[in-house]
């Protein structure tokens, strides 16, 4: 299939390079063009453009930061874009094509590109990630999955060939944003019960990394043992998902219930952890660093 790739991240590099690995055509193209050099040396061609990259694609697939960078790729001309010639990805996809958003972003705008892309003849699949850097490497993302079953079932292929599972969880687009923000509010409320958790037993002498073997014991979950020891240890350099991003999807997880009148009070703390931890120079290391700040009180 000849795809187009959007977004050479940490996230984006790995599963773009994973599609070219199951013989796919691929195009690629980043803000940092230097960003694309690995792939092309692997043969995928390097576009200038969003336009150029997306023109005569079968697939466009976007990896990206957050909400403005994905409206800037989809409908174009913002100051930011290498495609403000006024084209975006909405005018230059080829009708019958498909978008596939696997970036976390708002279900507002996931609705957005879905009657956009309607409207152009084209289809939009939903479909976000679950994992860090190091799954996208070893190509073991769960992959979620929202559209038209019938747009779904064309681009299984791909969502194969970047994780380990797709996982479908609905009709509609959204449905597959809904779910990887709740997911996300989850692993960050894990995050500050371990943060508490690690603060109540050094109280009473107890190291952290003991009162993780205990709670691996009863729950043998990777989030906690993964994020568990980044914690105890406070590493959170090089950060495989910054704060500054892990703060933009508490705000997601924010917008996505007061959209459905839903109260949520630990997303708010969440929330105001998060945003004190930024305020505090930690932006840019990993989001398991707002853990910090309960952990500097003990």
């Amino acid at each position: 299939m000849k795809i187009a790739f959007l977004g050479l991240g940490q996230m984006g590099e790995p599963m773009a390079g994973h599609l070219l690995g199951a013989g796919h055509t691929l195009t690629v193209f980043n803000r940092t063009a230097a960003k694309a050099e690995k792939l092309r040396a692997a043969g995928a061609q390097v576009a200038s453009t969003v336009t150029e990259a997306v023109a005569g694609a079968e697939a466009a697939i976007t990896m990206l930061a957050d909400d403005a960078a994905v409206e800037d790729v989809a409908w174009g001309g913002g100051e930011r874009s290498a495609a403000s010639s006024g084209s975006g990805l909405l005018k230059a996809l080829p009708p019958g094509a498909t978008h596939i958003s696997m970036s976390t972003i708002s279900v507002a705008l996931v609705d957005r590109l879905a009657r956009a892309h309607s409207d152009c003849g084209q289809a939009f699949v939903s479909a976000p990630v679950f994992g860090r850097p190091e799954a996208a490497a070893a190509r073991k993302l769960w992959v979620l999955a929202g559209g038209e079953p019938s747009a779904i079932t064309k681009v299984r292929p791909l969502l194969e060939a970047m994780g380990q599972g797709v996982l479908t969880v609905g009709d509609e687009p959204s449905s597959a944003k809904a779910v990887k923000i709740a997911g996300n509010f989850t692993i960050a409320a894990a995050l500050e019960t371990l943060s508490e958790a690690y603060a109540l037993v050094s109280a009473y002498g107890i190291q952290s990394k003991m009162f993780l073997d205990i709670i691996n014991r009863l729950f043998q979950s990777p989030v906690y043992q993964g994020y568990g020891t980044m914690i105890a240890e406070r590493k959170f350099e090089p950060a495989g998902f910054t704060l500054r991003l892990g703060l933009k999807d508490a705000r997601l997880v924010w917008q996505t219930a007061d959209r459905g009148e839903v109260a949520m009070p630990l997303a708010s703390l969440i929330h105001d952890r998060m945003l004190a931890a930024v305020a505090a120079g930690h932006g840019e290391k990993d989001w398991s660093s707002f853990a910090s700040v309960e952990l500097n009180k003990s």
